[in-house]
């Protein structure tokens, strides 16, 4: 699937350096930035469900897919790795009647396509009917497929990607002398195209990119030693955080950090830094999720109509938003996405399914097969600023550490790094600590979620304000 070329502590001022840089460009013709076009890809599709029909299957579905990528990282200076990836493959799903059976190649040439066919039949075969296997209703199939914005290509040479992680990570570690190591500065891009059709007629697809610059650094020195980063990331070049940002904030909170200790067990208000605060949305996905409902592994398990977050909670599920890194015009399975409101003040509206999980709960899709798009926590209105002095006392998470959530009962115990804050105003930092509760009651105690919203991924909010937690210390 993969070809790479990897550098790996790469010594820049090698005098091989140019022809090695060439040879990377090279790979990637500006003029002809994939190997296909979408056309091509159609016609692929079109020809591995042909196969399908011709070899017995009932019905069938088929991904085609393409895209490559470049990543620098620079540590101390010094190159430290260019990675060149270049990517295809297709995936098809065939049924005979209600049995199922898959496959997948990196060979699109036509002999192959037809074994990959043959080999998911023979799975097929062997496989026990499922009643609830199938392609997606067919009134549900997106009809119209509109422009998100979603592809935006980069031309970023390897020098200048190089010259960018280097200004990123220099200016991280002149935030302070404190500041004595650096994790690296990297920058990469990613651009890719798919099509995806079944044998009901359905045969679409679309390009993306995703472009991001990051940093992290290590400040202290003997026991008093702390780490932090900073990325940005996008669909468009333009719109990402200059190196430059991207470095002073991660040396800033590196900095920030240092000094930090424990603090007595307590039960306090615990305010949620936006980019942390976007896990407890993922938490809330994972529970609605069909998988989870059918089979009933989640702490929301019949809510559906019910309050589970405090009333001024709204949260909205986004799938067209121009150029939004989760925007879908169709999802997994064709299905016409739409935006809707999956929470409204407070109230449980609508779950996240595709035609399995759907069928299981004896619903229908909601356009989720794969998962949530651009999943928005509403702010409540407060600036960063009006949320520490709301929570007064108690305790700013600004890292979080481990995986103790269990998404039967909804138990959430995760150890955690921030800031004690005394009177609406940040006193010193803490580690070694842990933040403990249970989700549904940490929903339903959501006092506030602030503006300063950071789109980094497919869930978004501001910080959000808990009205109390359990924080375990000494």
């Amino acid at each position: 699937m993969r070809g790479r070329l990897h550098l790996r502590r790469y010594d820049s001022r090698s005098t091989c350096r140019t022809s090695l840089f060439e040879k990377v460009r090279r790979t990637v013709p500006a003029a002809n930035r994939f190997s296909n076009d979408l056309a091509t890809l159609r016609s692929i599709a079109a020809d591995v469900l042909r196969h399908a029909a011709a070899q017995g299957a009932s019905s069938a579905e088929v991904d085609v897919s393409e895209g490559f990528g470049q990543a620098v990282t620079v540590r101390h200076g010094e190159v430290e790795t260019i990675e060149y990836n270049r990517d295809k493959g297709v995936g098809v799903t065939v049924y005979v009647g209600q049995q199922r059976g898959h496959a997948s190649t990196s060979d699109l040439s036509p002999k192959a396509l037809e074994d990959a066919v043959r080999a998911a039949l023979t799975i097929a075969r062997y496989t026990a009917a499922d009643e609830c296997a199938g392609l997606a209703d067919e009134q549900l199939l997106a009809k119209q497929v509109p422009d998100l914005d979603l592809y935006h290509p980069w031309d970023v040479s390897v020098e200048r990607a190089i010259d960018i992680a280097r200004e990123c990570e220099a200016v991280a570690l002149a935030v302070d002398p404190r500041i004595a190591n650096s994790e690296g500065a990297s920058v990469h891009t990613q651009e890719s195209q798919f099509v995806y059709a079944n044998s009901l007629g359905f045969n679409a697809g679309y390009p993306g990119s995703r472009h991001s610059i990051s940093c992290s650094v290590i400040a202290g020195k003997g026991d008093d030693m702390q780490r932090d980063d900073w990325y940005t990331i996008s669909r468009v070049p333009d719109t990402l955080d200059d190196g430059r940002s991207v470095g002073e904030k991660a040396g800033r909170r590196c900095v920030a950090r240092l000094g930090s200790r424990k603090i007595p067990t307590t039960q306090v208000p615990v305010l949620f830094e936006a980019p942390i605060a976007a896990s407890l949305l993922g938490h809330f996905a994972g529970a609605v999720s069909g998988g989870s409902l059918y089979r009933k592994s989640s702490f929301l398990l019949d809510k559906l109509g019910e309050p589970v977050f405090s009333r001024n909670v709204v949260i909205r599920d986004l799938a067209h938003v121009p150029r939004g890194l989760a925007s879908s015009p169709f999802d997994d399975e064709g299905v016409a996405t739409r935006d809707r409101s999956v929470v409204t003040d407070g109230v449980l509206q609508g779950y996240f399914l595709g035609s399995y999980s759907a069928r299981k709960l004896k619903m229908q899709s909601t356009g989720n097969a794969g998962g949530n798009h651009n999943l928005v926590l509403e702010s409540t209105g407060e600036s960063f600023e009006t949320l520490l002095a709301k929570l007064g006392t108690g305790l700013l998470v600004t890292d979080l550490l481990g995986h103790g959530i269990n998404m039967v009962t909804g138990d959430y115990s995760r150890g955690a790094a921030g800031f004690w804050v005394e009177n609406g105003v940040i006193a010193y930092p803490v580690q070694e600590i842990t933040v403990a509760g249970n989700l549904a009651d940490m929903f339903q105690d959501i006092v506030a979620v602030g503006t300063d919203v950071i789109a980094r991924g497919a869930r978004q909010c501001g910080s959000v304000l808990i009205g109390r937690m359990t924080v375990a210390g000494d």
